[in-house]
């Protein structure tokens, strides 16, 4: 048996309530959490766990977040979610994080591309556009490595610690993703 979520490194999974810590352990990198979205003030233990839980609910089939676990490891090493769902114009957007620990293995790549390959093959999305950090350089490598292309860039559009920052944007289209990766197929049984 295969799953459309589960890839060499990594398996894309529904996250569970007492995995609040992992979160909590993740917002104590400044880097990992500007990187994902921006600083966020410190949160107790059972807000945490409130997050966990209202979070672990049934997602729907176009916006919705994903626990990425590494297979090697069988633990969660990082978050994905779909954003900015446009269904009449077929376009999405995602955000993900890596933990610290755990970056530079390949496991961000994989995820992308097992949630690109739903979006596009199974859902009907056309289009995926992405907005990057202008510093995160990391992350505007390993995008253009996957197929995605630079289409502009909103200059000082956020501000966090003491500056001003650009924000790249990049996209790809289910043509695009098709010419690099597979969008799968179907098995007999």
């Amino acid at each position: 048996m295969t799953s459309i979520w589960v890839g060499d490194r990594v398996r894309l999974r529904g996250g569970e309530p007492e995995e609040w810590q992992l979160a909590m352990e993740f917002d104590q990198d400044a880097t990992v959490m500007r990187n994902a979205d921006r600083l966020h003030p410190p949160r107790s233990k059972a807000g945490y766990r409130k997050w966990a839980e209202a979070n672990a609910g049934t997602p729907d089939d176009d916006t919705f977040g994903v626990g990425i676990e590494s297979l090697a490891e069988g633990r969660l090493v990082g978050g994905l979610s779909t954003n900015g769902v446009d269904k009449n114009a077929g376009v999405f957007s995602y955000g993900i994080t890596i933990g610290a620990d755990f970056q530079r293995r390949g496991y961000a790549s994989e995820a992308i591309i097992l949630l690109l390959r739903y979006m596009f093959g199974e859902r009907r999305f056309q289009k995926c556009d992405v907005d990057i950090y202008a510093y995160n350089t990391a992350s505007l490598k390993l995008h253009e490595k996957l197929g995605f292309i630079e289409e502009g860039r909103r200059r000082r559009s956020q501000f966090f610690a003491g500056g001003y920052h650009d924000v790249v944007l990049m996209g790809m289209t289910v043509e695009e993703y098709a010419h690099a990766h597979s969008l799968g197929s179907v098995e007999s049984c």
